[in-house]
């Protein structure tokens, strides 16, 4: 790959090194000049820019973040369309992220050029949080790296995949001594239930019994009658050797013990055992509490569906100092809480991006007909674009209805959401105040949709949530084929009070110039952006149109 500055005349076709700022219009990082672009720079009295400039031996950026990224993915790992070289991959469900740590530092050796950055192995995550991220640190990968990365990541084992969490119906003992208070009691069964609920697990049955290895043993056995697994022993008092109470208890009961302490601290006395096919663990005393402990690693991976042995326990050293001290933050804290405990910042995830379809219009251009409704490769032009809204990962997809509103949501299928806007009589922008009114709390941004642009792909929508990154100043994501910008446009809701003040038939696009500064146009293999169909003679001229 050829990197440098070169004369403006000669840039063309080349990938722009450094985003420049042209009057109002500004030139990202990446971009493939066209001669239209060479002009502009010229008139904006650049002599040279910095190019870069691929070979037969590279793969460009995105090619290459998109072929790693979907050979690291397994089970329950998405992967998100690659933009700026980046592929991200998110949990689709709530577990333990497992990451192939010898093969992850393989794939990472091979060249400077690919990077790949996850969790650590075993960390918990939830849905659509980040599990991993593929980076092209140049324009483009050289092709025997890229090459060689897919051949290290096949197999049946993939390098990055989610174990979910699955509901167990767990035993809990709980030992007494005289003095043992019931409050201490209530407060052990109600950390645990909370432990639990984390994961969808719950305490099945629970037995309170003498703290004595006979009593132990009795509660084992009952436990094992009633189905329930794993069994979690609380002593009155801490276990400090593998013959003590809990562990002679379980021996006694025709179990065995596997392991006793674990280097984690706090929960360095915890017992690892197994009454024949059902895991036993002696609960170190630092489990009544709710702060993290080495229970919570073991617990995880019981509840994780993970088998667990003792060799798993000896090698949770390793970011096994839990112990909150003054001159170690614990990771992810970003200050205290009024009650003096840490606030976790929010772990990196998918952003959480609406599709709002607009499909209220009077169709006054297509004749007696509605053009929504008018057949097309078998079903209603607007069920081809809620169905590519659907496959996507927008969530929710909201449909804004007017004009034949019943007839249009009979079109549009199921899994959608209805919006009905009565003004729909007053233009375009009472019927995106309608959808923007209904969108929920709590998401990052909106794609609005055209319901007569049947051609727009799933991809394309996947390719505009993938650059959208308000941090790094893409905030407005609109896609673009062969120069020319289409539909749909991704918002980020920092601009929704302006957008609900547009009135009439103007569009969100007439906000485009007053945001210049936060417009990313995304390329796109997509001549469907460019085309909606307000005329029979535009629907039966669509084959020559996108042939």
């Amino acid at each position: 790959m050829f990197f440098g500055p070169v004369p403006v005349r000669e840039a063309a076709g080349g990938i722009l090194g450094h985003s420049l700022s042209l009057g109002g219009e500004r030139f990202r990082k990446g971009r493939l000049l066209s001669a239209a672009d060479i002009a502009a720079l010229e008139r904006a009295g650049h002599a040279s820019v910095h190019i870069a400039r691929l070979d037969d031996g590279d793969v460009a950026e995105d090619e290459a973040a998109r072929r790693i990224a979907t050979a690291l993915a397994g089970p329950h790992a998405r992967t998100a369309a690659a933009f700026t070289g980046r592929a991200n991959l998110y949990a689709e469900t709530a577990g333990l992220a497992r990451i192939d740590t010898a093969r992850l530092d393989a794939l990472n050796e091979l060249d400077e050029a690919l990077t790949v950055a996850t969790l650590a192995d075993y960390e918990p995550v939830e849905a659509g949080q980040m599990l991993a991220t593929v980076k092209i640190i140049p324009f483009a990968a050289p092709r025997t790296a890229v090459e060689r990365g897919e051949q290290l990541l096949q197999g049946d084992a993939p390098l990055v995949r989610v174990a979910p969490f699955t509901p167990q119906d767990v035993g809990l003992v709980l030992t007494r001594v005289a003095d043992t208070k019931d409050s201490v009691l209530a407060k052990t069964e109600l950390a645990v239930a909370q432990r639990l609920a984390q994961f969808g697990s719950r305490i099945k049955a629970q037995r309170i019994v003498a703290h004595d290895e006979t009593a132990v043993a009795g509660a084992i056995a009952d436990l094992r009658t009633t189905g329930c697994a794993p069994i979690l022993v609380f002593g009155a008092s801490a276990t400090v050797d593998r013959h003590d109470v809990v562990p002679a208890g379980l021996t006694r009961a025709g179990g065995e013990v596997l392991h006793f302490g674990m280097p984690v601290d706090p929960g360095n006395l915890l017992m690892l055992g197994r009454h024949d096919n059902v895991c036993v663990i002696g609960v170190p005393g630092c489990a009544r509490s709710p702060k993290l402990n080495g229970f919570d690693w073991v617990l995880q991976r019981l509840c994780a569906g993970i088998e667990i042995g003792r060799r798993d326990i000896m090698r949770m050293g390793s970011g096994g100092l839990l112990k909150e001290i003054p001159s170690r933050p614990m990771p992810r804290d970003r200050g205290p809480r009024a009650g003096g405990d840490a606030v976790p910042a929010p772990a990196p995830r998918r952003p959480k991006i609406a599709a709002l379809i607009l499909a209220a219009g009077l169709s006054s251009r297509f004749g007696d007909g509605h053009k929504l409704l008018a057949p097309l490769d078998g079903k209603p032009v607007l069920r081809h674009a809620v169905e590519h809204a659907l496959a996507s990962s927008a969530s929710p997809v909201l449909l804004v209805t007017g004009h034949r509103a019943e007839d249009v949501r009979t079109a549009a299928g199921p899994g959608i959401e209805i919006v009905h806007n009565p003004a729909y009589a007053e233009g375009l922008a009472s019927s995106l105040r309608a959808g923007l009114s209904a969108l929920p709390q709590g998401l990052d941004g909106v794609l609005v949709c055209l319901g007569d642009m049947p051609d727009v792909t799933t991809a394309t929508y996947e390719a505009l949530i993938a650059a959208f990154n308000p941090v790094e100043g893409r905030a407005i994501c609109l896609p673009v084929v062969g120069g020319k910008r289409g539909n749909p446009t991704l918002w980020g809701l920092q601009f929704l009070p302006e957008l609900m003040r547009l009135e009439g038939d103007s569009g969100a696009r007439s906000l485009f110039g007053p945001h210049a500064e936060w417009v990313c146009e995304v390329p796109v293999d997509d001549p469907g952006i460019l085309h909606d169909y307000d005329t029979p003679a535009a629907l039966a001229a669509r084959g020559v149109i996108n042939s």
